[in-house]
């Protein structure tokens, strides 16, 4: 295990401190281009390396369901988490804190995970092949619901008045989205064998995305500005990284699912806030800094807790 976790956090720390040092120096357009080239190209490729790779043949139809179940956890418990804070029984610093722009926020970081630039990241570290199935599904099931669905009504409705959607333009989002038609190519042409200097860039493509994502983490974390948004962001991040997969995994061994495909949905069920949060944020007029310093706090939340995951439910446990 301790190999195991030096080969995750190397990476995830060197990268994510050198988009950190980095954001000083380089252009301001950069960020965006990285961000856009990730989720138009990278992932997507990544995606079709992993479809291809993996073997379906098992019971990976249940990822999309412990999908929904985690997104309708996150949502409920952050509602609820968000009632007890009004109780007139606690401390408030002050009645603007409890607005509805801030409410959406604090769902939105509870909710949506960073299933893909994340997820996908570590998962083949973490993850015995045979079972990476059981990511990818879950990473597809949460693009497709959490943003789109969960994420734009939660938006929309907590945003202000001004704010439209139509649902005609979710649907062309949800119709155009890379990451679901390159899993389809690499579902159905498992069984092709491309060209060797192919099959090698789509393996090497897991390490360069896994990098390059890193990289716009850091050079995102150095752009929070929110920092007095900590307090109220440690309760999402709480329910995003820790109580969500917890619940996830008591669930999950009730019903018998152990092993590698139990720790998939529980890693993926508990990473970070999505900064696909941040774009509804700014889309629908909430408040931007809870969701930046619910990414931060959630991202170092995740380094504590991957260590427990790994000891509960993964085949690396019989190291200890």
């Amino acid at each position: 295990m301790t190999n195991t976790l030096f080969d995750i956090y190397t990476p995830l720390i060197l990268w994510t401190g050198l988009g950190i040092l980095l954001f000083r120096f380089i252009p301001k357009a950069l960020p965006r281009w990285l961000g856009r080239a990730l989720y138009w190209v990278g992932v997507p490729i990544e995606i079709l390396a992993l479809a291809r790779q993996t073997n379906f043949s098992g019971n990976w139809g249940l990822a999309p369901l412990v999908t929904l179940v985690a997104l309708t956890l996150g949502l409920g418990l952050s509602c609820l988490c968000w009632q007890l804070l009004r109780s007139p029984a606690l401390p408030k610093p002050n009645q603007s804190w409890f607005n509805r722009s801030r409410q959406g926020s604090f769902i939105l970081a509870a909710m949506l995970g960073n299933t893909g630039f994340v997820g996908l990241a570590i998962a083949p570290y973490l993850i015995q092949s045979d079972s990476l199935n059981v990511a990818v599904f879950y990473s597809i099931a949460h693009n497709l619901f959490g943003p789109y669905v969960f994420g734009v009504l939660v938006a929309s409705y907590f945003g202000r008045s001004h704010s439209e959607h139509r649902w005609w333009l979710n649907l062309r989002d949800l119709l155009i989205m890379p990451c679901l038609w390159t899993f389809i190519l690499g579902y159905f042409t498992k069984s092709i064998e491309f060209p060797h200097f192919i099959e090698s860039g789509l393996e090497a493509s897991i390490g360069v995305v896994s990098c390059g994502a890193f990289l716009l983490i850091g050079i995102r974390l150095a752009q929070i500005s929110g920092w007095k948004s900590f307090r109220m962001a440690l309760i999402p991040s709480s329910l995003r990284v820790a109580i969500v997969p917890g619940l996830i995994a008591i669930g999950t061994t009730l019903l018998g699912i152990g092993g590698d495909p139990c720790l998939a949905l529980v890693l993926m069920s508990g990473m970070p806030s999505a900064f696909m949060g941040l774009i509804l944020a700014e889309e629908y007029d909430l408040d931007r800094e809870l969701i930046a310093s619910s990414i931060f706090l959630s991202t170092v939340m995740l380094l504590l807790m991957i260590p427990l995951w790994l000891f509960l439910f993964g085949s690396h446990r019989r190291f200890f």
